[in-house]
């Protein structure tokens, strides 16, 4: 059985990783979508809301589920007999820093591999910090994130 990761705050998850999900659930056999602690950023979400947030867009999906970890993801991905980490890649500036951590993932643990995984042109553009500043400013999310989490997303700014 085929097990990837799909790490991420997804904070909140975007069409964008909306996309990437779609993709890489027709892959492999199992996907999982780990909502991760990223230090560098203040999360608009709880990991709890973020997990329910992903969990609602992704239902349709019988081959993927949702977690969270604070862990380093290469002992999540052992715990669950998991050799693929999917990150998704909107532009070249995405590349640098991502080769970084694929190879510091594979010091820690050389079975693992990273497929970077191309954006679809459509959502080049898009990210968590987009889709927070327009939601700020009171902009049609629609195109932004999925439907289901559009009023989540906006009661959050409104607070």
């Amino acid at each position: 059985m085929s097990i990837a990761v799909y790490p991420g705050s997804f904070d909140p998850i975007t069409l964008g990783h909306l996309n990437v999900i779609r993709r890489s659930a027709t892959i492999f056999d199992e996907l999982i979508v780990c909502v991760m602690v990223n230090s560098g950023k203040n999360p608009m979400f709880t990991h709890e809301e973020r997990v329910e947030l992903i969990k609602r867009t992704t239902a349709r999906f019988r081959n993927v589920r949702v977690e969270a970890s604070a862990e380093l993801l290469v002992e999540f991905m052992k715990e669950r007999g998991a050799k693929v980490i999917i990150k998704g890649m909107r532009a070249v500036s995405d590349y640098e820093r991502e080769f970084q951590i694929a190879l510091v993932n594979r010091k820690l643990d050389p079975s693992i591999e990273t497929l970077l995984m191309l954006s679809s042109e459509k959502y080049t553009y898009l990210s968590s910090s987009v889709v927070k500043e327009m939601a700020r400013y009171g902009a049609d999310l629609g195109t932004f994130v999925p439907k289901e989490i559009i009023e989540d997303v906006l009661k959050k700014v409104e607070k």
